[in-house]
């Protein structure tokens, strides 16, 4: 495990699962990554879980069975079940799930073998039809939560917060379909998303915000910040459905 670029906390928890599995069940596997927040500035090891997936050189059932054993034991440190794929199932999967895997591209470091996700092609039409998509269904589930928030601040605010990070994903996709260079970092990102689309991003920045600092504010400003979120989600949609790609 190439640990020199990691945190010692992350290498710490996560080289004893790697171990384990290397050790075990080397000849199943074609390579294994970390992604996601554990290779940015937003990782927390009070809070932040270790995301991982695992490339098999074909799919085994009998893998997943031995795997699962050890998630009670290793879930007790931050390390979540990994995403357990294939070479193939990654080629014939691109069109259906471009942002996940325009994700893991832009943010992942091979721990074991050869790295398949470096130079996987995403099309930027099937990009852009599933960030549409996206940000339709986020429409939809910020009018849902809303109105079951029924009023009470807690359940807004806990909304709010508890989503922010799944945005991230989405966000990164409409920044690389403006032509604009990704970042890593969740600020950054709502940044680079405002300058390339002229949309505000300061309710989800505020929204960072108090998760950071773990406030919960009154409903008059959170129901700002819905109506805020809800016009940029919503501009954003405009955006990606006049895009020509």
């Amino acid at each position: 495990m190439d640990d020199h670029n990691l945190k010692a906390d992350i290498s710490a928890r996560y080289k004893p699962f790697l171990d384990r599995v290397l050790n075990h069940h080397r000849d199943k596997l074609h390579s294994i990554y970390l992604v996601g927040s554990v290779l940015t500035q937003d990782y927390d090891p009070k809070i932040s879980d270790i995301n991982s997936v695992m490339v098999l050189h074909k799919m085994d059932l009998k893998f997943l069975e031995l795997l699962a054993p050890l998630g009670k034991k290793y879930g007790k440190k931050g390390v979540a079940a990994p995403l357990i794929m294939t070479p193939r199932y990654i080629h014939e999967s691109l069109d259906v799930f471009p942002i996940e895997f325009l994700n893991i591209k832009l943010c992942h470091q091979a721990v074991f073998g050869e790295d398949v996700f470096r130079d996987v092609n995403i099309e930027n039409s099937d990009l852009r039809r599933q960030c549409e998509r996206e940000l339709k269904v986020k429409l939809i589930g910020l009018r849902q939560g809303y109105i079951s928030a029924a009023g009470d601040k807690n359940i807004l605010a806990r909304g709010f917060i508890d989503t922010i990070a799944g945005y991230m994903p989405l966000f990164k996709g409409i920044i690389f379909l403006l032509g604009q260079m990704v970042p890593r970092n969740h600020s950054e990102i709502l940044s680079a998303l405002e300058e390339a689309s002229g949309v505000s991003t300061q309710a989800f920045k505020w929204v960072l915000k108090c998760k950071r600092q773990k406030t919960r504010p009154p409903i008059e400003q959170l129901n700002t910040v819905f109506e805020d979120y809800y016009k940029a989600i919503e501009k954003l949609g405009e955006i990606a459905d006049a895009l020509e790609v």
